[in-house]
């Protein structure tokens, strides 16, 4: 199982810990420090069945003033700038393999062992 995680975060922190309760051994990624690249965001929204715009993080970032909330932005222009700006992202995306989603309610995570 995989944790693209903020470690800033209450919710990515239960789901981690809630992971490891169950014994999962979460590979956890610190996406804020590595960054974000176009084909493995694209690869994740295709397993979760989303949309860029359904991960996008809108509190404490600089969606707004980018324009990324208004309705004509293009999934194509939110991706772009979620690579530029990997805080854009919403948080946990947990994968397992049961799929992948963005973990929110935390245990939505358990649903993926």
């Amino acid at each position: 199982m995989t944790v693209f995680h903020n470690p800033a975060c209450t919710t990515s922190r239960k789901v981690v810990a809630l992971l490891e309760e169950a014994g999962a051994a979460p590979r956890v990624v610190e996406y804020l420090k590595v960054g974000w690249t176009g084909p493995q965001l694209r690869e994740l929204l295709t397993r979760m069945g989303a949309s860029a715009r359904d991960i996008l993080r809108v509190r404490g970032t600089p969606a707004e003033e980018l324009g990324l909330t208004a309705p004509d932005a293009s999934d194509e222009a939110i991706l772009e700038a979620m690579i530029r700006h990997p805080i854009l992202v919403n948080r946990p995306i947990v994968v397992g393999p049961r799929g992948a989603a963005l973990a929110r309610p935390p245990e939505r995570a358990l649903e993926l062992i």
